[in-house]
């Protein structure tokens, strides 16, 4: 089984906070469609024929294309791979595209899930983040999606940031319960290098984050959320039973995946790629039948590394057996790196299974990197 993602490189606007490739202007939304179509095509070998379960319109914002287009790039992947009856079929989207009109259009299209961006149900929250909706749009869209049909709904969520007090974050939370969502990926803020919010700190136009804020509003959620029968399989996901994103699951479990459009990355197990970030270039790569990708050969320390860092977030953890097979006697040498995280209560182990503890959650990457060979 494998996953495949597509990266729509356009936004209305720049969040202050974000730096994933995007451009404002969609100018040439048609030629990248089209330019996403042939890369399909000519990456059709990438994943050696794998069954494909999960699809991922991410971004960027894909709900600026219209059902038509997405329909037609979900048609040039059944023509070429073999897709699952059942596969999950997910959709990024703004509020303030998630009008009664595109949801309906949505429907007549393969795509069976949401992925809705509201990160705050307050205005000064999201004029601060330079977010294109409003709050009174984040509610309205979910509800006219779920009316439409559409009831595999996840949404984010933005904590630890200045204006974010803890009796507003508890509103946030109670919030997407409220709506009967059963799936939310929780992001604490990060200050990530050439973004506006970057440029602001340094100039001293907006204080920076607090660390103690952000591990605070984490517990929060920790207690919020198993109050609300809601299962952290992630550290940053959290879903009532059942409810996993099965993409994102597969990232984390070491699935394969290809990745389609500029800047986006794909994995196959013995390598990785990830195309140009630039969408003038990708287009015109594209145009001459040319993947405009780099491309690295796995060795194994990489692909036991890499095997850490995502399977200590989940709840699934970190299997010695599966460390063995990547590398014959590496769950030996891990025991030996990992005893310290034993004795400061970071992770646990039950039988051949590490996992992080509550403690550990809250310095993953840290941890992670500790016991990297």
């Amino acid at each position: 089984m494998a996953g495949i993602y597509i990266h729509i490189p356009f936004c209305k606007q720049a969040c202050h906070y974000c730096d994933f490739h995007f451009s404002t202007s969609a100018k040439y939304k048609d030629e990248m469609v089209q330019a996403l179509i042939q890369e399909i095509t000519l990456q059709k070998n990438y994943l050696n024929g794998e069954t494909i379960q999960t699809i991922y319109f991410g971004g960027g914002t894909p709900s600026v294309l219209s059902a038509d287009e997405i329909i037609r790039i979900i048609n040039t992947i059944t023509g070429i791979h073999t897709v699952t009856s059942d596969a999950e079929i997910t959709l990024e989207a703004n509020p303030d595209d998630l009008d009664r009109q595109k949801i309906n259009a949505f429907r007549h299209t393969p795509v069976n899930r949401f992925s809705i961006g509201i990160q705050s149900f307050f205005d000064d929250d999201l004029q601060w983040m330079n977010r294109v909706h409003r709050a009174n749009e984040a509610e309205a869209s979910v509800k006219r999606a779920q009316d439409a049909g559409f009831e595999n709904i996840t949404v984010d969520l933005i904590y630890g940031y200045p204006l974010l007090t803890d009796i507003k974050w508890k509103h946030n939370l109670n919030k997407v319960f409220e709506l009967g969502i059963p799936h939310v990926s929780a992001y604490s803020m990060t200050v990530e290098p050439q973004t506006a919010l970057a440029a602001f700190i340094s100039k001293k136009k907006q204080p920076p984050m607090n660390e103690g804020q952000s591990a605070n509003q984490f517990n929060i959620m920790l207690d919020a959320m198993q109050s609300n029968g809601f299962e952290q399989y992630e550290i940053s996901n959290f879903c009532k039973p059942g409810q996993y994103s099965r993409h994102n699951s597969n990232y984390w479990r070491g699935i394969q995946y290809l990745g389609i459009g500029p800047s986006a990355h794909s994995f196959n197990g013995d390598t990785r790629q990830w195309n140009i970030a630039n969408n003038a270039r990708y287009i015109k790569s594209l145009t001459e039948n040319t993947i405009p990708a780099e491309i690295e050969v796995l060795t194994e320390t990489n692909r036991l590394n890499e095997y850490i860092m995502t399977s200590l977030r989940t709840i699934w953890g970190l299997d010695l057996d599966k460390l063995n097979n990547i590398a014959p006697g590496a769950s030996t040498e891990i025991l030996k790196t990992a005893r310290q995280y034993f004795e400061d209560g970071s992770i646990a182990q039950n039988n051949n299974i590490i996992t992080l503890t509550a403690r550990g959650k809250l310095y993953a990457d840290n941890v992670a990197a500790g016991l990297f060979f």
